[in-house]
């Protein structure tokens, strides 16, 4: 089954951050990996939001 994809609307919602946060996150590099689809419209995979945040766990603030 291919892996769901959602618009930046969707997955700043599923992510609990803004859509401008996203458009910002693309712009500098990219750490939250998406996909584009044809000359403008971008979307992400499930998936690899759903990796994104498990590398985003952490045990102590201390950690960097």
């Amino acid at each position: 089954m291919p892996d769901q994809l959602l618009n930046t609307t969707q997955a700043a919602h599923l992510l609990g951050v803004s859509k401008a946060f996203l458009e910002r996150d693309r712009w500098a590099g990219a750490r939250i990996p998406f996909i584009r689809v044809g000359s403008r419209a971008v979307r992400y995979r499930l998936n690899d939001l759903n990796d994104y945040l498990d590398r985003q766990v952490r045990h102590s603030t201390a950690e960097g």
